[in-house]
Parts: structure tokens; sequence; C-alpha cells
């Protein structure tokens, strides 16, 4: 049989067709198929550094750690690991007497399998401890006090100036140990809901 400069064509066609075939079923089982993560799905995390409300300030960034897997429809969308970095949107510190700190928090961005996916999600302050039981506990305690050894010393008069000397170093303790500030330190579970859907690309 002799071979024409059509059978060399065709032969080699058959060759191209069947590596392009070939490629083509190794890359399926890479490929990625976009996912919509819903409103509201919750993502938790754990964070990777101090976030407090006398150190951080609005707009500081954070990191964190996925510290459960993402699933939607049974399969894992952002799976637990996932790094992800975060806002600091309101900080405000406690003050001495007066005050409560307040501190907001918001997620910006997930890594998923080297891909930054920006996030948008809901935020709620913390609000801090008040400071009324813990002033009343150093004045009143303080002026008590005063007025027990101002009596011991002086009569009526003694508990008269004991009194009053007494509240005042209360309220010098209270406004030294007074700041009650918000301090989230590493490892602390910290859960965000998304404000709005996200489409991730997720490997088949």
């Amino acid at each position: 049989m002799i071979l024409t400069k059509r059978h060399y064509l065709l032969a080699g066609g058959a060759v191209l067709l069947a590596v392009a075939l070939t490629v083509s079923a190794a890359a399926l089982p890479h490929r990625a198929d976009p996912v919509t993560v819903p409103q509201l799905t919750p993502i938790h995390v754990t964070l990777d550094q101090t976030v407090a409300t006398n150190v951080s300030r609005p707009g500081d960034r954070f990191d964190a750690t996925v510290s459960e897997p993402v699933v939607v429809d049974g399969k894992v969308i952002i799976p637990q690991g996932s790094r992800a970095e975060g806002l600091v949107v309101e900080s405000k510190p406690s003050g001495r007497l007066v005050g409560r700190a307040r501190l907001e928090l918001a997620l910006q961005s997930v890594d998923v399998n080297g891909l930054d996916y920006n996030v948008r999600t809901e935020t709620k302050p913390r609000i801090g401890r008040g400071h009324k039981k813990h002033n009343l506990l150093w004045i009143g305690g303080g002026a008590g006090g005063g007025a027990l050894i101002g009596a011991a010393a002086g009569g009526g008069t003694g508990a008269l100036i004991g009194g009053p000397v007494g509240a005042a170093a209360g309220t010098t303790v209270a406004i030294v140990t007074g700041k009650r500030d918000i301090k989230l330190r590493p490892e602390t579970p910290v859960t965000f809901r998304l404000a709005e859907p996200v489409t991730v690309n997720v490997k088949s």
C-alpha cells in the first residue's frame, strides 16, 4: 500500500486529536466551579493576634483562621484552616470612671486555595462592662473604712473627717483600677455573618 500525503495528514490529525482529548481529560478533575455562599452564612474564625480597645484603632487590620468549614449543599466551600483578614471598624477605650469600651470588627477577605475573596460581613459592636458596681465598691468601701478608722481614732468628729478622706482614697483607687477595656486574645473565637453573598471557585 502506498501512503499518500493525504494519509499522512489524516494520521497526524488523529494523533493531535488524541493528544487534545488526553489533555482535556487530565484537566477536567482540576477545573473550578463557581459556588455562591448565601447571605447570612456564618464564618467562624479564631483570632491570630490580640485585638483590644486600649491598643487597636479603627482601620487596623487583624489576621484570623477559619475554625469551621463553610458548607453549601453538602460541599465544603471554605475549608477549615483557611486564612482570613479582618478590619477594626470601631475601637473606643474605656474611661476610668465612666464610659464603656466599644469594639466592632468585620471580616474583609478569605483565602481559598491560594485565591483571596473579598467578603462583606455584618458588624455588631461589643460593649465593655460598666463602672457603676466597681466604683461603688471602691468609693463606698473607702468611705466606710475611713469612717471606722476616724471613729476609732477620734470619736464622732474623727468619723466625720475619716469618711470624706476614705471616699477620696477610694475614688483614687477606682480611677487607677477603673479601666475596663475589651481584650480579645489570640485563639479567641469570633463569628461573622455575610452581609451579602460571595461566589467562590471550588475545585471539582
